[in-house]
């Protein structure tokens, strides 16, 4: 078996590799968005469903209203980038789930995005709505979730596709893809590399910078969101987007490349 699976690694690696857009570098892509978009609209769709969905219009408005304008910037950035390609299949939604414990948001590949009303105390307001729109929204920009599959359908079931789990094992293919976009749920969720999270940090911060919110908020709300884990539980938000003084470094650090785009998002 461990021969098979070193066999499969190795194939992987020499045919099922792409290249993230906006970085340059190398992740393992043994599921095309184009079967896996399908897949994403459908679980979004239930948990539409079950919500419970906010009757807060002001709320909801607020959502839907960041969403909309982190979605042009990053349209704006990648036909600049001429990889407009990218977003293929792409239908972008933005929805407000009603539940105040829950301090987690998502974005599925293709741009359906979920916040649940337990992370806005921290959001503080629109701007903090913004950060985590961006780094949500880059972490499937960035093809993170098709990562993470990818991955795990390699170490875990030893297949090399996602229509073979799905032909093996709905339900598998359904928990993976819940896990790989950091769904909180009773299967447990596979972790952001570092990698990953300094990826989503960084777009995310020239996204929401595009988008006309301040990137100076973003190390602040990481802040609060550092001492939100800091006492008995820790929120669904923090076990796959883990917040340390390093992060907020990186942050500051990238401060002067999203100014730019701030500036010039002001000056238009």
């Amino acid at each position: 078996m461990r021969k098979i699976i070193t066999i499969l690694l190795g194939l992987a690696v020499i045919y099922g590799c792409s290249t993230v857009p906006l970085t340059g570098r190398k992740q393992l892509a043994l599921v095309s968005n184009a079967e896996l978009i399908p897949m994403a609209d459908q679980e979004y769709r239930k948990v539409i469903a079950k919500g419970p969905l906010s009757n807060n219009a002001q709320q909801v408005e607020m959502i839907r209203r960041v969403g909309t304008r982190i979605q042009n910037a990053v349209e704006q950035y990648m036909a600049k980038a001429n990889l407009s390609q990218e977003l293929a299949g792409f239908n972008w939604e933005f929805n407000l789930i009603d539940e105040p414990k829950t301090v987690n948001a998502w974005c599925m590949p293709g741009g359906k995005v979920a916040f649940y009303t337990g992370i806005l105390p921290i959001c503080q307001d629109e701007t903090g709505v913004a950060i985590v729109m961006g780094h949500e929204v880059a972490h499937a920009i960035a093809n993170h979730g098709r990562e993470r599959m990818s991955q795990q359908i390699l170490a875990q079931l030893g297949l090399n596709s996602l229509g073979a789990v799905m032909g093996s094992n709905p339900t598998a293919g359904q928990q993976l893809l819940y896990q790989a976009v950091g769904m909180g749920s009773q299967l447990g969720m596979l972790k952001f590399s570092r990698q990953d999270e300094s990826e989503a940090d960084h777009l995310g911060l020239i996204f929401m910078a595009m988008a006309g919110y301040d990137p100076n908020q973003a190390p602040l709300f990481w802040e609060r969101m550092a001492k939100q884990g800091s006492g008995d539980g820790t929120p669904e938000f923090l076990r796959t987007h883990p917040s340390d003084n390093k992060r907020i470094k990186a942050l500051r650090d990238a401060m002067p490349e999203a100014m730019r785009y701030y500036n010039r998002t002001a000056m238009n």
